[in-house]
Parts: C-alpha cells; structure tokens; sequence
C-alpha cells in the first residue's frame, strides 16, 4: 500500500469530522456527491448515449446505491446529451421505452433520506436540437455545437422550467456552458454561421462586418457576451421558477478566457472544477463570489489521485463528487465491493469510487470489509 494511503482512522476521522452519510449539506457543511453518467454510450450517431439506453433504470435501486456510497447528494439527469428526458409528461420527449418516471421518483425517494438531488442539462451539446436545427447548429458532434441564439436560449430555459416544476428536484446541474468546439483552450475559431452572424449584431450592438474583420480580440468579447447571456438567462430562469433551487456549474477550464472573471463564477451557488486538480481548486477561489460552494473532481479522465485529491479537499472545505458511466446495466457493482477489494487493488474509477465510499462513510483508507461481495 502507498505511503499516501496510511490515514489512521483517528486522524482520518478528524478530518471527516461533522460528515455524517445522509445528512443534508445544510446541516453538516459538506457535498458529497456522486453520478451514474448516463451521457456516453454505444447506439447514438456519435459517442453519446443512444435515446433509450438505460430506459429501464430502476429509481430505488439507484437512490440505494448512493445511500450506500453515503452520499448527500446526487446528480442525475433531467436531460442528458442525447437531446432525452429522463422524466415523463415533459416538454422535452422522454428517454425512448423509459420504464420508470426515473428522475421524480429518484427526488421523492432521495428526498426520504435527507439527500438533495440535481437534474443535468448539458447547455453547449444536445444531439436531438443539432439533428432537429441543422441551421442553428455545428452538426451534432460530441462536443460543444450549439450556437447561444435565442431561439436555442427560449428552449433550453423551458426545458429547465419544465423539470424544476415537474420533478421537484432541489438542484439544476449546467454542464458545458462554452461556445462551439470548446472545452479545453486553445480553443478553434468560431465558424460564423449565419446564426451566429445575428448573434453578433445582437450581442455587440452592430452589425456582422464580415469574417476577415474578425480579429481575436473580437471573437473573444463575443464569446465571453454569449455565455454571459445563456448564463443570465438560466439564472433568471432557475430563481424565478424556484428561488432556492441550487445551479451547480460544472467546468473542465474553470480558468477559461472565455468565462474567467465573469458574472457567472460570481452569481453561481455551487461550482465544479470537472479537472478535479488542486491548483486550480485553490486559485479559482478569487473568482467566485461569497456565497459559492466550491466542489472538485475525481473521474478516470481527469487522472487526479483520490488519496491526494481528498484530504485536500476535506482540509480546504471543498466539497467532493465523482463520475463514472454505469458498468452493470444502468448501474455500478454493490458499495460493498468496492469497501471489500483494498483501495490498492482497484483502479480508475474503481479506485476513485473505493476511496470515495471510505470517505463519506467516516472510514480510513486502509479499511477492508471483511465479507468479500464479488459486485461482478
């Protein structure tokens, strides 16, 4: 076992000290966090989920599981990337043979053990809108394609409106608020389309001047003005629908020209820096507003050490959240398994989930179940 895995379980405690599994955020100051990624998956037109993968997912099993994590938060899916609701009766068509009325029934079941539950919009991506408005779109890849237009900025906001109401959820989840093509800078041009075009002249108070008048300098202010303006749009949107729903921004570049320094990272309640690495953790603080609750990452993709990452955490008051895409039909091995399998054995998400359930759960990073559940 790593050096960096001998927490003694006084100090280990110590430092969880007042984290209590299932108990509201509110009365214990922590987010413990987790999410079954229902977004990447096989049978789509590109690397998301194709609509009705995972339809059949059970509620109870899911709200057991995250309890058994001992989460006091979820983050589930009002609408994942594939353009789908995972509840009926919405705006927005359900995910295709949706078994369960999934997210209400997660919230009413959630809600029976104390834990608060976020619905997902991923702003910047939806395959359904690319396919449906080939003209307000860059195609529907899997990355960020959708132009901030109006028209886009009417729909989404509905969507949001429609889930808050009809679910009850305590929370709205925004992924991937960022221009066409970006995630990680340097980012590409913008390929002003003729959408993009009436953007401008809405957003900057002129007229289009043609793309070679674009200079960086341009494009950047209008790339920081489209994403100040789906933000307000959301915010405004979120409060007057339900004012102490919580918008949770999550962000893999949280130091982004494109939003550093912005209203958003000011006015936002909870922020996720998605690349989960401590520097970046600490140095955004200056950005946020007073009120912010600032949580990082730990995800196979991120590559972020959870023996690392978590006591760091814990120490500066940030708090916790995982990912990881189901691995057993719509759902991940029992708790069990990972708390029975030493943390050295496990690797990836395993390994992040392992640690995790150690932490939430007020146990040291050394501890191992002694009744061995396969989970496999």
């Amino acid at each position: 076992m790593k050096n960096s895995l001998f927490f003694s379980a006084a100090v280990f405690i110590a430092l969880l000290q007042g984290c209590k599994s299932s108990t509201p955020v509110e009365a214990d100051d922590s987010i413990k966090a987790y999410n079954i990624d229902f977004n990447w998956g096989p049978g789509g037109p590109n690397a998301f989920s194709g609509p009705g993968l995972w339809a059949d997912a059970n509620p109870a099993d899911h709200v057991n599981w995250y309890v058994s994590l001992g989460c006091n938060v979820i983050q589930s899916f009002a609408v994942s990337c594939n353009g789908y609701a995972w509840y009926k009766n919405g705006i927005v068509p359900e995910q295709p043979g949706l078994k369960y009325d999934f997210l209400t029934e997660e919230v009413r079941l959630a809600h029976e053990k104390n834990i608060k539950v976020f619905g997902y919009f991923c702003a910047g991506s939806n395959t359904r809108w690319g396919q449906e408005n080939p003209d307000l779109s860059y195609g529907f890849p899997a990355l960020p394609h959708i132009p901030y237009t109006t028209k886009y900025l009417d729909f989404l906001c509905a969507s949001i409106e429609d889930a808050i109401k009809k679910t009850g959820m305590d929370g709205v989840f925004i992924d991937w608020l960022w221009n066409p093509g970006a995630t990680m800078e340097p980012y590409p041009p913008l390929k002003w389309i003729d959408c993009e075009q009436v953007m401008f002249a809405e957003l900057m108070g002129q007229p289009f001047p043609g793309m070679e008048k674009i200079t960086p300098e341009i494009e950047l202010q209008f790339r920081r003005k489209a994403i100040d303006r789906c933000w307000k749009r959301i915010r405004e949107t979120v409060k007057k629908t339900k004012p102490d729903c919580i918008i949770w921004l999550t962000s893999c570049q949280l130091t982004s020209k494109d939003i550093a320094g912005s209203d958003m990272l000011k006015e936002v309640d909870w922020v996720l820096n998605e690349a989960g690495d401590i520097a970046t953790t600490q140095s955004v603080r200056s950005m946020l507003g007073s009120h912010t609750r600032l949580v990082t990452c730990l995800a196979n993709w991120n590559g972020q050490d959870p023996s690392v990452v978590i006591p760091a955490a814990i120490k500066e008051k940030v708090g916790l959240y995982g990912f990881t895409k189901p691995v057993l039909g719509s759902i991940m091995p029992p708790v069990d398994y990972y708390l029975s399998n030493s943390v050295d054995s496990l690797k990836g998400d395993e390994r992040n989930i392992a640690l995790l359930a150690r932490a939430y759960n007020n146990l040291p990073f050394d501890y191992v179940k002694k009744t061995s559940v396969s989970g496999k």
